[in-house]
Parts: structure tokens; sequence; C-alpha cells
């Protein structure tokens, strides 16, 4: 294509560049120059105009948007009239649209006169909605780089739209001691809203106890209601594949496909199935209509496109990445520091408190705290190596009674100590000691007791592992076989409530207010129940017994 100034005398059926207007009429932009407009710019002077003027395999704009237009076409997908080198691609029904980005790339890059756009890959669009747009550089495309776009597209369809499909979709919810019924409730809504907005219909959800063997149970009667999706949402964080949720769909007769996604918030997802139905262990943010992970998986169940473990595992280009007004910490403004080995799942920053203020009333006249083990280790010292080992930055012992003497069983340690003066006033006054000494950075605290000395730094990084505030873990509190134990963490979204608790209650009546932030942990051992006030119960402590006095 030749482009610029060009005598009258060469610009009939050349290309006008820039509009003009004359007395009588105007000359458009993108015209092809007949005889009379040439007479009509010479009857008012003109010697020349910018045009175009094609070779002889140059392919016009509207042409060869047309073709180009004509060769993606696919089911479920209209395409407009070409005008001025363009020409789009409209979905006529709602759906998935699925993109091959690789072959659009090569498309683009054939030549500069072809464009290709389109929403992005996997995107959810209602009827009507514009899904690409070809356009054509004005105002040719050469004939062998269309030719060539042209063998790529019967080659390789570029662009498909997969309408939703009606399906029924089951759900269990799992229930564990003293979670609220509103809790519940919502759950129920917001699963129900993501599925009717695919076209679903949510079955009669079942309850069952948060046990791989009733959930299973529960599993198989969706399946004989019809079920063609399985959902389970645990009431407490699915941290491994093979906690309660996967557990119960292997029980079921199903498989495990993946677990855990590169997209956050909905790294904790596990992706399965029984038999051919999808079956899918939700992470903790799908109790919030936001998007998340498992919008995108569950958006592409419905509308029959496979999921696998490559599938998932490449999803971490765009993986969301949302902030929210409450965190503490924005990744903006996160420390550039490697995570300590052990670190929990997710890189967030949390403290450690070691309450060792107690006057060990109970046990007197021995500090329980600085009874030693059989390898001489003092109580509280084998607790606090115990939270240092689970990767906690940093570690605060609070001390009272007895401050000089604990503070010598923890020597050489790396902590740091913090005196909490009005300690008798019970144990909240030793936590507010505590909290008012946490770093600004830290996004949250471990709160463990002196005297639970049988909690392992394993247990303690399945506790780290649950805490995401973002995805609505924002409290995590460890169980075993049910019962509620200790340590807790907390984001630090509470520590101002918690700075005005008083008497010799800690921060566990705080949970109920905020049950919809809590998630409990199941735990593999008894350590989280087992504190020690009396000789006598101590003498059943592994490694401490034989130090009681008779």
């Amino acid at each position: 294509m030749n482009f610029g100034p060009t005598p009258l005398d060469e610009a009939e059926g050349a290309v006008l560049a820039h509009s003009i207007r004359l007395k009588e009429r105007a000359l458009k932009k993108g015209m092809v120059l007949d005889h009379a407009a040439i007479l009509a710019l010479r009857a008012e002077g003109h010697t020349q105009v910018i045009a175009a003027r094609l070779d002889r395999d140059d392919v016009p704009e509207d042409e060869a948007a047309r073709r180009v237009g004509e060769a993606m076409e696919t089911p479920f997908v209209a395409r407009t009239r070409a005008s001025t080198g363009r020409v789009n691609l409209v979905a006529e029904s709602g759906g998935l649209l699925v993109l091959d980005a690789a072959t659009i790339d090569r498309l683009n890059a054939l030549d500069e006169s072809l464009t290709v756009a389109t929403l992005p890959n996997y995107s959810m669009v209602r009827p009507k909605e514009m899904l690409a747009t070809i356009k054509v550089i004005p105002f040719a495309v050469p004939g062998a780089a269309l030719g060539v776009a042209e063998a790529l597209l019967r080659k390789q369809r570029v662009l498909s739209l997969h309408p939703f499909r009606p399906l029924k979709v089951g759900l269990v919810l799992t229930e564990l001691p003293g979670m609220k019924e509103s809790v519940m409730t919502s759950a129920v809504e917001i699963t129900g809203a993501r599925v009717e907005a695919l076209m679903g219909t949510l079955l009669p959800v079942e309850r069952a106890r948060h046990e791989a063997g009733a959930v299973a149970e529960a599993l198989k009667r969706l399946l004989r209601q019809g079920a063609e999706m399985l959902l389970v949402m645990g009431a407490s964080a699915t941290i491994d594949r093979r906690d309660v949720g996967p557990a119960a769909i292997l029980r079921a007769g199903g498989r495990i496909e993946h677990f855990g996604m590169p997209v956050d918030p909905g790294n904790l997802i596990c992706l399965g199935e029984v038999g051919e139905v999808p079956a899918l262990v939700l992470p903790g943010c799908a109790r919030s209509p936001k998007v998340n992970g498992f919008d995108w998986v569950l958006q592409r169940l419905f509308a029959g496109v496979p999921v696998r473990a490559r599938d998932v595992m490449a999803m971490g280009v765009g993986g969301l990445l949302k902030e929210i007004e409450t965190r503490p910490l924005p990744r903006a403004k996160a420390p550039a520091t490697p995570p300590p080995a052990r670190a929990p799942r997710k890189a967030r920053q949390v403290a450690g408190l070691v309450m060792a203020a107690g006057r060990s009333s109970r046990m007197a006249p021995l500090n329980k705290l600085l009874v030693t083990d059989d390898q001489g280790v003092a109580m509280v010292a084998r607790v606090t190596e115990k939270v240092l080992a689970s990767g906690v930055r940093p570690v605060l012992v609070v001390t009272g009674h007895d401050r000089e003497r604990v503070q010598e069983a923890l020597a050489g340690r790396p902590v740091s100590f913090v005196h909490a003066e009005d300690y008798a006033e019970g144990l909240s006054a030793s936590l507010r000691a505590g909290l008012s000494a946490l770093p600004p950075e830290a996004e949250g605290v471990l709160v463990a007791l002196g005297d639970m000395p049988l909690v392992e730094p394993a247990v303690i990084a399945r506790i780290l592992a649950g805490f995401d505030p973002e995805e609505g873990r924002a409290i995590v509190q460890p169980t075993f076989r049910g019962k509620h134990g200790n340590p807790m963490l907390w984001g630090r979204e509470f520590l101002p409530e918690m700075m005005q608790l008083t008497g010799d209650m800690g921060a566990r009546q705080l949970v109920a207010k905020h049950a919809d932030r809590l998630v409990e942990v199941e735990v593999p051992d008894d350590g989280v129940l087992r504190d020690f006030d009396t000789a006598e119960s101590l003498k059943s402590a592994a490694g401490f017994g034989s130090k009681v006095p008779a």
C-alpha cells in the first residue's frame, strides 16, 4: 500500500486518509475517491489529497475484516457486519469464553495491519456481550498475510463459547459444637446464589458432623438424589488432602485430583470427583460472595469445561490477589524477608505470646512453669521451644510471678520478655501487657499458655496454616474430637477488643461474638486440651511426671 500526498490525476480509486469538508459535500475519511469526488475537489482548488493507494495483492479493510470474522465464527457467537475495517463477535448466549491465546498472539504477529482483541480468557459473559473485535489498521491487509491468518483459523479454533448447563448441585455443610446457626444459614444462601447465577439448582442441603464417615454418607445421599456436582463446605479449614473433606470424597468412592490452587483468595480448594460427578471441598473464602478461586472452577464446570490438576496449576497469572480494608499489612508494604523454616502455607507474619506470668497457686509451693522434664528442661522453656520451632516471629514471653527464675529458665533462647506489673489481677492483665508489646507489622498473634508442654510444633503449624483473615479465617482454634483447645491465633483486627478484657478470663469470651470469623482446625492429638494446674495432673504429662514430688 502506498500512502501519502497523491496528485488528483492519480487519486481516483484511492482511499481518502482524512476527511475534507467542501462547500457542497463532505468527503469522509476512508471513502474510495470516485470521479465525482475528484471533480468536486478540483472545483474548490485542490490539486492533491492525502490518500492510500492499494497494491494489487492488498485486501481492502472491510473485506479483510469480514474474512477473518468468518474464519473465527463458532456456535453461540454472532458476527457483525464489517464497517470501517471492523467486525465484532458477540455472544448469543450466556456462558464461558474460552480462547486459544497462543494462536491469537500468532495472528497479531503476522502483520501490523491486522489486529484481534478479546476479553480475558475464561470470562463469564452475558448474551449480546462483545467477545472480540477484528480491526484492520487502515486501509488494507496484504493478501499474503491474510491468507496465512485464514489458514491458521481453519486449523485451530481460537474462540469458543460454552453455555452454562442447568446442573443439580449437592451441598454438604459440616458442623462442630458451638457453631452459630446464622453462619450456616449465610453459607447456604451465598452458595445458592452462586449456583443459581450459573443456571443451576441447589438440592436440599445435607448437614453432617465434621467427620469423614458422616460427610461420605451425606455425599452418597446427594448422589442418589441426582446431584451432578458435589460441594463440601467444612466447619474447619481443609489444610491437607487427607483432611476430613477430601477423606470423605475417597470414602464415597471418589478420588482427589488436586489440592490447593495458585489463586488468592481461594488457595485451600480441593478438587475431586465421585465417578463422573465433580466433587469440591470449598476454601473458607467461599463463605463470602466476593469473587475467589472457587468461582473460577465452578464456572468452568457449569460450562462443561474439564478442570484437571494442570488447569488449576495454570491459574497463577492473574490470580486475583484482592486486598481488603481490614488487612493490617498490605502486600505492597510487606517486608521483603524470607519466611522462617516451617512457615505457614501463606507467608503472613504472626507473632507468638507465651503466657508465663501466673502464680501457679493450685500447685503451690511449686511453680509449675519451672518444673523440669526428664532432660532437665523447665516446662515454660519446653513450651517456648515448640512455639519457636513452629516459625512464628517474634516470640514474646509475658512474665509476672517468679520473673527472674522464668527468665533464667529461658536464657539463651531468641525471645523477648514483657513484664506484666499487674499480673496478680488475672490472665487478662498479662494478656494486655503482651499485646501492647506486639510489633506493628504482626498480622496476628498466637497466644500460647506456658503450662501446655504437649502442643507440638506440627500442631502449631496446622493452626498457622488455617489463618487467613481475607478468607474469613481471622480466629483459629484447634480442636481434638470436637473439643476446643489452645493455643489460639487471633488476627490483628481483634486487638482493640482484647485490650479491653478484664479479670481472670482470656480472649475466648470474644469467640461467640465473632463466630463468623472463626475457623476450627481439628488436630491429631489431645495436647491442645491438656494444661497442668495440679501436681496430680502433672504426673500424667509425658516426661514430667517423674519430677513431681510425691
